[in-house]
């Protein structure tokens, strides 16, 4: 049975590989996604595939993925713990400051109550933990219906205020 993963609100089957360690034929796979140091040793070759993704690791430096962000189809986030907010900042500089249009995947412990969040921060796919359905956890992204903070997708509460009160 494929993996399951939120991808622009629905659950879809995962057509994407992850690749975490590499294997002697790990690169020979279709729809790959590939940590950023193996994308940065080959990228030449897996750029002419066309079917391959990067995955950022919470230290990596998204402008490091930068002058490929319009080519690249995945660019995949690892959140390796629940409370590690670092990839929150990397969704956004890879959608606001260099321009990233395609699929941005969360991976790693992703949960229920991050993926509100981390629609607001420009993620638009979540591959959920193992052990938890995404079914289930599609609900999290209506979880709330607004907030405060200046997201990639709404101004923020108190600037809509102002503006309305001005008019």
């Amino acid at each position: 049975m494929p993996r399951q993963l939120i991808k622009d609100g629905s659950v879809v089957d995962d057509r994407w590989t992850l690749v975490r360690e590499l294997g002697a034929d790990a690169l020979s796979q279709a729809a790959i996604i590939v940590p950023l140091p193996v994308w940065r040793a080959n990228r030449d070759a897996l750029r002419a595939r066309g079917d391959v993704g990067v995955w950022l690791a919470p230290s990596d430096d998204p402008a490091d993925i930068a002058p490929d962000a319009a080519t690249l189809p995945v660019i995949a986030v690892d959140f390796p713990q629940f409370t590690d907010g670092r990839g929150y900042s990397i969704g956004r500089l890879l959608r606001e400051r260099h321009g990233f249009a395609g699929e941005l995947r969360a991976i790693g412990d992703v949960q229920h109550d991050q993926l509100y969040y981390l629609a607001q921060c420009g993620f638009n796919a979540f591959s959920i933990r193992s052990d938890r359905n995404a079914e289930d956890a599609l609900a999290g992204l209506t979880a709330f219906s607004d907030g405060y903070q200046s997201t990639t997708l709404r101004t923020p509460w108190f600037r809509r205020r102002a503006a309305a009160a001005a008019r």
